[in-house]
């Protein structure tokens, strides 16, 4: 089986970029479980909302960081776009 090298990168940057995809899925997945646990904080200590909020607006800051790392990586290995 001969396959080209342009063949083979092309194939190697549409697996990469799936890979990339689940980067993104994660921090989907971490803001909700972040703001599911601040809500529940908030209903239990009603008086220590403004410091549970804040922390959860940081984290999720963060957490959405990755998830648009992982994309803006999905993207440049989808187009080819060498650096």
């Amino acid at each position: 089986m001969n396959i080209s090298s342009e063949a083979f990168v092309a194939g190697m940057c549409a697996i990469g970029a799936g890979l990339a995809a689940i980067g993104c899925i994660g921090g989907g997945v971490g803001t909700g479980n972040a703001t599911a646990k601040a809500v529940e904080g908030v209903s239990r200590q009603p008086e220590a909302s403004g410091k549970i909020i804040s922390t959860m607006i940081i984290g999720s800051a963060l957490s959405e960081a990755t998830a648009i790392y992982a994309f803006l990586i999905g993207i440049l290995l989808l187009f080819k776009v060498v650096i």
